[in-house]
């Protein structure tokens, strides 16, 4: 089995994979950042007995991390769990076949290539691909597959807690569920109606200006991470949401640079 696993600012997901591409299994654990690496060692473990795998069955592992008090740990809990002799992490010196027309390369967070790779196995560029975690970004692919610039804006989890902190009368409200109405009633439909809609109007409008960069007004848009239900169904813009697309991303890599 291949195990591969992402880090997250907000999750670690992590699934396996049999050689030929099927994936037995993918879960989800929150990424704390105090977390030590025996800790993170029991909890990988454990996940693994809940869908009936063992370390013992790991073959190999690649891993890609954006947070890095934890890559370090990451990597001595894996060392500590299993003995198969590759330990891949995304980053230089990998093969991913997309090239990155940016700046500094080497800024691009190892989650995004990898839902990029995972994305173009998919469709076909160009393309927009989003993950949505504590941050959203939204990355533009051209004709030729290449990375050519990005958007990072604030995901709307994050955009929702930064209003309760920062006000005194705003409640807590649970993005998931669908707005009951446009316009609101009440303190609370208000600031829900505002947060789904207003993320999906941000998101729409992103969209349209990205697709005009690229000359491409139809490239589809695949989504992956933790944005809510209500707010792809409030956008007006076709988002093909794929939940292990990142997942998906770590085993083509793997395959790339495993050796036969």
């Amino acid at each position: 089995m291949i195990l591969a696993l992402n880090i997250g600012n907000s999750n670690i997901t992590f699934g396996g994979y049999t050689p030929d591409g099927k994936l037995v299994f993918s879960s989800r654990l929150f990424a704390d950042t105090a977390l030590s690496s025996d800790e993170l060692l029991y909890k990988i473990v454990n996940m693994l007995a809940l869908y009936g795998a063992e370390p013992q069955q790991i073959t190999a592992v690649i891993f890609s991390s954006v947070v890095p008090a934890l890559t370090p740990r990451l990597r001595e809990a894996l060392r500590k769990m299993c003995e198969c002799p590759t330990i891949m992490e995304v980053g230089p010196g990998l093969k991913s076949g997309v090239r990155i027309r940016m700046d500094n390369p080497a800024q691009l967070g190892g989650e995004l290539l990898c839902a990029i790779v995972g994305a173009l196995q998919y469709c076909t560029p160009p393309c927009v691909v989003a993950n949505f975690d504590t941050a959203t970004t939204l990355l533009a692919v051209d004709v030729t597959g290449a990375l050519v610039g990005g958007s990072i804006l604030p995901g709307p989890q994050c955009s929702l807690g930064a209003l309760i902190r920062n006000t005194a009368q705003l409640p807590q409200v649970e993005l998931e569920a669908h707005p009951r109405r446009l316009l609101g009633a009440n303190t609370a439909d208000c600031l829900h109606s505002g947060i789904v809609y207003g993320t999906a109007a941000m998101l729409d409008g992103m969209v349209a200006q990205i697709r005009a960069a690229l000359e491409a007004p139809d490239a589809p848009v695949v989504a992956t991470g933790t944005l809510p239900d209500s707010v792809r169904k409030a956008c007006t813009t076709g988002i093909e949401y794929r939940e292990t697309l990142i997942l998906e991303g770590l085993y083509t890599i793997w395959k790339k640079n495993a050796r036969r």
